[in-house]
């Protein structure tokens, strides 16, 4: 059962992430019908963002409106996390403010920092470690397109960073294979790879080429090869990932029915080619879309008090196998 908060898909358990699933599908379904959603009426989210995103900020806040309830922006200058304020005063003042906090941080502690010492659910929108919102946007944008997860061949091409590390978390959680293609100075480090268990090195593998990567890939995806934080690298980077470009010559060496994901900005000319995002086989936009039904589902179910009947509505309405 997903605990008082949603910081990384390493604390869930298969059913945990198939709920969460059940209950976007069953919302964003919701959505599509006209059907106003009140079940976080009067109850507000803290937003504290120490990294700024368009689809992050847009999403939770239309998401909380939808829902009922509203949302608070809050920038890292009016918080100082850490510097100005400790992490475990903050947590507990919003606390005494807020039904919930999401936090888009750096540090990985700040997020756990937060969890531990307030006492209102806190979501992690995304740190250095781990990106659980994306991951879960992705799985149901593969889950539209494929109609189910297990069994597929996910491929990340690029750095082995914390989108790729939840995503590989979500495949092995829903029973498909994932491949990470980067160069070698790039890839999972010895502490990813003991953290994927006996999975790795068979649902989870990596390898350094890409063409070798991309046979038979139900999924292509990429991330840009240089994040905030990482400017200094730029150049260093650019050559190192010279050769892993998502192209319309990559595309074509994988299956025939697969799609291509990007969690977005996009770097193009760089990562992934404009030819590529704007081909058929994009879904990217879907894929961005349903951030908002993704972090919908995780705020419905972490911040209303009907949890377990809305639960059963949504496994009835949308059960994932």
């Amino acid at each position: 059962m997903i605990g008082k908060d949603f910081i990384s898909l390493f604390d869930l358990e298969p059913e945990d992430l198939k709920d969460l699933l059940s209950l976007a599908v069953y919302l964003k379904k919701r959505r599509a019908q006209g059907v106003r959603e009140s079940a976080l009426a009067g109850k507000h989210l803290a937003m504290l963002f120490e990294k700024p995103s368009l689809r992050t900020r847009v999403s939770f806040e239309v998401g909380m409106s939808e829902l009922g309830g509203h949302a608070l922006y809050i920038s890292k200058d009016e918080v100082g996390l850490g510097q100005r304020e400790a992490v475990e005063d903050v947590a507990r003042v919003l606390s005494r403010y807020v039904q919930g906090i999401m936090i888009r941080t750096f540090a990985h502690s700040n997020v756990r920092k937060l969890a531990e010492s307030g006492s209102v659910p806190v979501i992690n929108g995304l740190c250095d470690e781990a990106h659980p919102c994306q991951a879960l946007a992705d799985m149901l944008t593969v889950l539209e397109h494929f109609g189910r997860v297990d069994g597929l061949r996910i491929v990340f091409i690029g750095d082995g960073n914390n989108v790729a590390r939840s995503l590989a978390r979500a495949c092995v959680l829903l029973g498909s294979s994932f491949v990470l293609a980067c160069p070698e100075a790039y890839a999972f480090t010895e502490r990813d790879q003991a953290a994927f268990g006996e999975h790795w090195g068979n649902s989870v593998v990596q390898v350094h080429d890409p063409d070798r990567a991309v046979a038979g890939a139900h999924v292509l995806y990429t991330d840009v090869w240089t994040s905030m934080g990482q400017e200094a690298e730029r150049d260093k980077r650019l050559a190192a990932f010279s050769g892993y470009q998502i192209n319309a010559s990559l595309l074509a060496k994988a299956d025939p029915s697969v799609k291509v994901l990007h969690c977005l900005p996009a770097h193009r000319g760089e990562e992934i080619t404009a030819e590529v995002i704007e081909a058929p086989a994009s879904v990217v936009f879907d894929q961005a879309e349903n951030r908002l039904h993704a972090q919908k589902a995780v705020m419905r179910l972490l911040m209303a008090d009907d949890r377990d009947e809305v639960l059963a509505a949504a496994r009835a309405e949308a059960p994932i196998n």
